[in-house]
């Protein structure tokens, strides 16, 4: 397995309260972890970054080789919980850190299959370069998202919605927190992509899958990053690849 990640500030905002994580657990098992911070620019960054340590520390100390589906699901969503229950509490205690919360999508791949589970508006998407196929894996937590479905507006109306930015999920927000699941096969050549909405928001998704054709993974995700920023770079951009 490749992995690969890249973040940046943007062309519109100060800071940068994205962070991710990625790594290897075991041979042929990495996990991927994105988040986009929120409360005001020092508390968002502290929210994403403990967020990310914490469900870090949790996948790697926790995962064992031979995990079922189910204590994989369950590993997943716990790590989630945990760094909800820290960033709740850090709220509690310090004034200053009122409000704050994140997003997260975290994803563990293995050669046959990728599990996910995330809160908020951060995406996992399965990309295959050579068949130029994109699925998007996770469901927006958002505003936009739930008119979308409810008939509201259409798909294309969310795309300039202007309340497109407000989620209805996030890590720290409130005392309990509930991840969605989803699990994948994967098969060899295919790419995983966890991204926060500042390059969902300035990219197509046949941007996405055409970025990658032909180039290391590396490049990949600098190459859609910097697109991103050619589209406005509105927002921070980060983009975290495992390639099976």
């Amino acid at each position: 397995m490749k992995l690969a990640a890249k973040s940046d500030i943007g062309l519109k905002r100060e800071n940068n309260q994205d962070s991710y994580s990625l790594g290897e657990i075991l041979p042929g098992v990495c996990y991927a972890i994105v988040c986009d911070g929120m409360g005001g620019a020092a508390e968002g960054a502290v929210a994403s970054r403990e967020c990310a340590r914490i469900v870090r520390e949790h996948l790697t100390s926790a995962y064992y080789e031979g995990m079922r589906d189910m204590s994989v699901k369950a590993l997943l969503n716990s790590s989630i919980e945990l760094a909800n229950r820290h960033i709740y509490n850090m709220s509690l205690q310090d004034e200053k850190y009122e409000g704050m919360g994140t997003t997260v999508v975290v994803a563990i791949v293995t050669r046959d299959y990728v599990y996910i589970s995330h809160a908020g508006d951060s995406r996992a998407y399965l990309l295959n370069p050579s068949m130029h196929t994109i699925t998007q894996l996770t469901r927006d937590h958002s505003v936009v998202q739930r008119m979308v479905e409810d008939g509201t507006i259409t798909q294309e109306q969310a795309a300039d919605h202007p309340e497109k930015h407000l989620i209805t999920r996030a890590v720290g927000v409130d005392e309990t927190i509930r991840a969605d699941f989803c699990q994948e096969d994967v098969t060899e050549g295919d790419i995983i992509l966890l991204c926060t909405d500042g390059l969902t928001n300035y990219s197509s998704v046949d941007e996405l899958v055409l970025s990658a054709e032909g180039v290391s993974l590396e490049d990949y995700v600098s190459k859609i990053v910097e697109k991103a920023n050619e589209n406005g770079g509105g927002d921070n951009i980060t983009a975290v690849a495992v390639s099976v």
